[in-house]
């Protein structure tokens, strides 16, 4: 049998790569910090042993919480609890199981994790990796349930997702990873709507139907309300109702600093957030442009090679930024001091979030509202220019010349440079260059070949890296991935590893058969929520803000998200840490996002159906561009993108309004009277009550009927009613 470890510290030691004085420096600061963890776990009651990591300079350094200190724990938390305010139901049910082999092991590995991680302050040990004190702590984790994990992708792969499963993974990995499955899957079904919707508009219905951006609007609130409404249902199902308000403080956090501060750095940290912001904005808008209009004129040397340069600017630029923004956000975030982790993390996500959206979605607003609508003006006002001063240059250069002049002066002088490379094309040609598919194109890029790329950059690229470590390290691609399969799904025997100079233990094979795959696991990266709950979310925009141009994007959502289930659960068990168990009751700032992208989606729908909506006499689905009933084309001027720009404003101000009442419908259908609702409502009565019967104070209503042993004057006076009797005398009177 493997021993039953709550908890892995990975620690650091010396390294080879030092001289010899620095050597023996680290290794004495080494030797004073492990015994000083060690002393700090076994003092508070724990039990702590060390091995060897797969790394040179590594320690796993194993804990374990016995069941008495447990006990404590757990009495602690409920206090804390009670103190609080959270729901009875919350209190009774961790009570329910104090005493009971089967504590829920999520609830167990939390208690525990809480209490390494936890300040001084608040009753925990302060072991916080990467702080000045536990410098060479890198991390905490905790080990996957390999019968668990292999039951859970055995099950998921041949059954529906249900709420029993769901009840299941939270036992196993706490609220936060539950409360995302839960959201995966809510979103999945009501996919279904705006699927059927898409395909049925899009082979039997109009191009930018008003009607299908309407009821894709309304479905969007719909969904967002409902999931809003189902929070609340859900915390008070599992007992995590108000869990925010017995958060532990951020071990980073600076006691004694005042609100007002902390809110005039989150304002101070806008205007950096809009820099980098617009920086990204105008790298993005330059390689669009390069991409829509250069690669189409340029004819000159290099042009067969030239539809890669878009591609290879973009990878080699745009996330580099993005890393070095994330590095800034997170400074920025840290300055802030949050007292509590969820509204760091809720700062984090939204400054982070707002850049990679704009990623996201800049191609497909600068293809609908400038290279479509104004693609033609641009041409014929750089025409005019040309005949009015005589400039003899091709009509191609002026065109990008023109196009690119707010890029920037610089660019302007490289492209002349080339102009004898592009083509001499009147206005006419250049009109016919215009790729009028381009926003379907986009969409299904979007929608399907990215979607594809995602899931394949999440399971099946962890394996080709970690074929090559393996080359890398001298042993075969086999034996990478045969160990990984082994470990997690149990078709083989792994071959078991002993380190040099390792001593096996008394269990032998057993403890080195752990051993073996705790040192897998450590060298795996830890999972993040966030980057599954961002992929959900921008999917969740490309549906609401843009599938009037391509109606069947909900439909190849839809499919997606039914892998994405399979694939996240697979990832999770696969190729990444075990998700440390947490409280949550929301999905926190995700759901705000969800409701902006609602409210942005009656712009943009708007304005999309006013742009490219066909008239009576258009085919359906034809080239995109805009045209009037003669089949000429429409004013294109600013006129017309202002004249869209004021309906999209007024449809946004009239989603405030529908909202509102969805959002009120919701509430009164899903919350009121519901089983949770008087829940809820009832228990912080039973707290009081059960407290007040623990004080031994009896209920009125249950007090015994005392003896009538009033005085005898009083005993008179009360025993004489003349009530009846002036009642039957009014009556015989009349």
């Amino acid at each position: 049998m493997p021993p039953q470890v709550d908890l892995v510290v990975v620690f650091r030691t010396a390294t080879k790569s030092h001289t010899k004085q620095q050597l023996q420096e680290e290794s004495e600061e080494a030797e004073f910090q492990y015994s000083k963890l060690v002393t700090t776990l076994k003092n508070a009651g724990l039990q702590a042993t060390a091995r060897r990591g797969q790394k040179e300079g590594h320690l796993l350094v194993l804990v374990r919480c016995p069941q008495s200190l447990l006990t404590q724990l757990v009495h602690r938390e409920r206090y804390s609890d009670f103190l609080s305010g959270l729901p009875l139901t919350n209190v009774r049910s961790i009570a329910g199981e104090l005493d009971s082999p089967d504590l829920c092991v999520a609830h167990r590995l939390r208690i525990v994790y809480a209490f390494l991680t936890s300040t001084v302050a608040d009753g925990g040990l302060g072991i916080t990796p990467g702080s000045a004190e536990w410098n060479r702590v890198e991390s905490l984790m905790v080990l996957h349930d390999h019968e668990f994990n292999s039951r859970w992708i055995r099950t998921w792969s041949t059954h529906q997702v249900n709420a029993v499963e769901l009840d299941k993974i939270r036992e196993q990995f706490g609220e936060a990873v539950a409360l995302y499955f839960t959201f995966l899957s809510a979103y999945s079904k009501f996919l279904l709507f705006p699927s059927i919707l898409g395909a049925a508009f899009y082979f039997l219905g109009t191009a930018y139907s008003p009607i299908y951006s309407i009821l894709l609007f309304l479905w969007s609130i719909v969904f967002v309300e409902y999931w809003r409404m189902q929070e609340r249902i859900i915390s008070v199902h599992w007992g995590t109702s108000g869990s925010v308000r017995v958060e532990k403080r951020r071990p980073q956090y600076q006691p004694g600093f005042a609100w007002w501060k902390r809110e005039l750095r989150m304002i101070a940290s806008v205007p950096v957030i809009v820099l980098f912001a617009g920086i990204l904005a105008t790298l993005l808008t330059a390689i669009f442009l390069f991409e829509a209009f250069i690669l189409h004129l340029y004819t000159g040397p290099g042009s067969q090679y030239m539809g890669f340069a878009p591609t290879i600017i973009f990878l080699a630029l745009v996330p580099r930024f993005l890393d070095y923004y994330r590095s800034y956000a997170k400074s920025f975030t840290e300055w802030e001091n949050h007292v509590h982790p969820s509204t760091h993390d809720a700062s984090l996500t939204i400054k982070t979030f707002s850049l990679a959206s704009i990623v996201a979605y800049l191609g497909l607003a600068l293809s609908a509202f400038v290279y479509i609508p104004l693609g033609d003006q641009v041409t014929q006002y750089v025409q005019a220019y040309l005949f009015h001063t005589g400039v003899p240059s091709p009509a191609g250069a002026a065109v990008v010349n023109q196009t690119l002049s707010s890029v920037g002066e610089q660019l302007k002088i490289a492209l002349n440079a080339t102009s004898s490379g592009m083509s001499a094309a009147g206005a006419g040609v250049v009109r016919q260059q215009l790729d009028t598919s381009r926003l379907q194109n986009q969409m299904y890029a979007y929608t399907v070949t990215d979607q594809i790329l995602d899931t394949f950059f999440e399971v099946g690229l962890p394996y080709i890296m970690r074929a090559v470590d393996s080359i890398r390290a001298g042993s075969g691609v086999y034996d990478a991935v045969s160990r990984r399969h082994s470990m997690h799904f149990g078709s083989q025997k792994a071959k078991n590893i002993l380190l040099e100079n390792e001593t096996p233990g008394a269990d032998g094979k057993d403890e080195t058969e752990f051993l073996e795959q705790v040192r897998r696991e450590v060298g795996l990266p830890q999972y993040e929520l966030f980057d599954d709950y961002s992929e959900m979310v921008t999917q969740f925009g490309y549906i609401v803000l843009w599938s009037t141009i391509w109606p069947l994007a909900p439909l190849m959502a839809f499919l997606n998200n039914k892998l994405e289930l399979r694939s996240d659960a697979f990832k999770i068990t696969v190729h990444a840490r075990r998700p440390i168990p947490s409280r949550a009751d929301t999905i926190g700032p995700w759901l705000d996002m969800m409701t902006f992208i609602t409210w942005l989606g009656a712009l943009t729908n708007s304005a999309l159906v006013y742009l490219f909506r066909p008239r009576w006499d258009d085919h359906v689905y034809p080239p995109t561009t805009i045209q009037n009933n003669t089949g000429q084309a429409r004013p294109t001027s600013g006129h017309l993108v202002l004249t869209a720009l004021l309906i999209a404003l007024g449809a946004s101000h009239g989603s405030i309004l529908v909202r509102g009442l969805i959002g009120h419908l919701m509430e009164m259908f899903m919350w009121k009277g519901s089983k949770e609702n008087e829940e809820a409502d009832n228990s912080a009565k039973e707290l009081k009550e059960a407290y007040l019967e623990s004080l031994g104070v009896k209920n009125e209503a249950e007090v015994d009927k005392t003896s009538e042993d009033g005085d005898e004057h009083e005993h008179g006076f009360w025993a004489r009613d003349e009530g009846l009797d002036e009642i039957r005398r009014v009556l015989k009177d009349a």
